[in-house]
């Protein structure tokens, strides 16, 4: 069979030669996954194929929270799942991040974070009150502390939010570079002898006969065959595996110019965890969230802003956040997230000798890794 147009020898042989594993998706998942095979398996060959320039999903456009989820969250989550266990392994993902990468290449700070309820919301934050021995019963053996959650309310005029009512702190929470986190994993992958191959989308996913290899069908005409692939591209998985059953969720995120005369130490949480915001090391605020204003336009893997969505985000800024100032907006951009009906990720055979590890649920910074490192396990058992 000729080979593609404009693929070399060289190419052909060094990057897309016969693999152990190829690994669909560059993201916090993929490259985990890829560390923790080269680990177990030093003689396997293994490639990494990315769609985009960088990770095309949310791996280095989310908000760089450490967290599991605020009380509001947990609260609506419990109804849908084993909360305690998906919580452990939340919590276990950041534990293995850090212990992979280290906190200085992370830039991880243990700053705390804190739940705001506004005026408006005092039903809410009465519930959400009442619960705070509940969930830290339930976290104690998790976290390995007593009282992960307590009452902040006290703490809301230091910070100068505007129209607060309620503050909840989560003692558990830290915050990290979404970037510098990337950079450490891509450096440490290509370092370990696993190419990733960005501008690579993969069209077709083809079985061969039973024993034989995976073939991988890439946009530049390539067939690569693999011995087994693991399916890495969580929101953008139901383009390969519809049965997964993924529903993307986009999630726009805006950042201010410098605000040095503001001082907001922490990661907040707003909005039953659907507004997030925190100032960054050069002081400038960053505040995601909104999709909940309608989750059907934002149900895609399509990059993009609503007027919508980033009215609600400036209104929260400068009615909230920084009351009485008018920040000029500096960024402006979206990632995109998986969803599904169930709490838990999707770690399973889409087919075979082909491993899903997809379906974070909004959560990827916390579950990423743990995935990756149960992705590695279970295509080397």
């Amino acid at each position: 069979m000729p080979s593609p147009f404009n693929v070399s020898y060289w190419e052909q042989q060094s990057f897309f030669g016969p693999a152990d594993v190829a690994i669909i998706g560059a993201g916090l998942v993929g490259l985990t996954a890829a560390l923790y095979l080269k680990a177990r398996r030093p003689t396997w060959r293994i490639v990494v194929l990315e769609r985009g320039d960088l990770p095309s999903g949310a791996s280095t456009k989310n908000a760089g929270f450490a967290c599991f989820g605020s009380i509001s969250e947990l609260m609506e989550q419990e109804q849908r799942g084993d909360l305690q266990a998906v919580v452990a392994a939340r919590y276990a993902g950041l534990r293995r991040l850090r212990e992979l990468l280290g906190d200085a290449a992370l830039d991880y700070r243990p700053v705390g974070g804190y739940e705001l309820f506004r005026d408006d919301e005092a039903e809410l934050a009465a519930a959400c009150l009442g619960r705070i021995g509940h969930y830290n019963d339930l976290l104690q053996t998790v976290v390995g502390h007593r009282n992960t959650f307590s009452d902040a309310t006290a703490m809301a005029g230091h910070f100068g939010f505007g129209g607060v009512r309620v503050l909840l702190k989560n003692a558990c929470e830290g915050s990290l570079d979404a970037g510098r986190m990337m950079r450490a994993l891509l450096g440490r992958v290509w370092a370990a002898d696993v190419p990733v191959l960005t501008n690579c989308a993969v069209m077709a996913v083809v079985p061969s006969a039973p024993g034989g290899p995976v073939v991988l069908t890439l946009a530049n005409g390539v067939s690569l065959p693999a011995q087994q692939v693991l399916l890495a591209t969580n929101a953008f998985a139901n383009e390969l595996y519809p049965a997964l059953n993924v529903t993307p969720g986009r999630g726009q995120v805006l950042v201010t110019e410098p605000l040095p005369e503001v001082q907001l130490p922490g990661t907040f949480h707003y909005d039953k965890g659907y507004a997030y915001f925190r100032q960054l090391p050069d002081h400038r605020i960053l505040l995601g969230g909104g999709r909940n204003l309608d989750f059907q336009a934002e149900a895609t893997t399509a990059s993009g802003l609503t007027a919508p969505v980033q009215q609600y985000l400036e209104t929260l800024l400068h009615e909230v956040i920084v009351p009485g100032h008018r920040p000029r907006i500096a960024y402006r951009w979206s990632g995109v997230m998986g969803f599904g009906p169930a709490l838990a990720p999707v770690v399973d055979w889409a087919a075979p000798g082909v491993l899903a590890a997809v379906r974070c649920n909004g959560m990827g910074v916390a579950l990423g890794a743990g995935l990756g490192w149960q992705a590695a396990e279970m295509l080397t058992a």
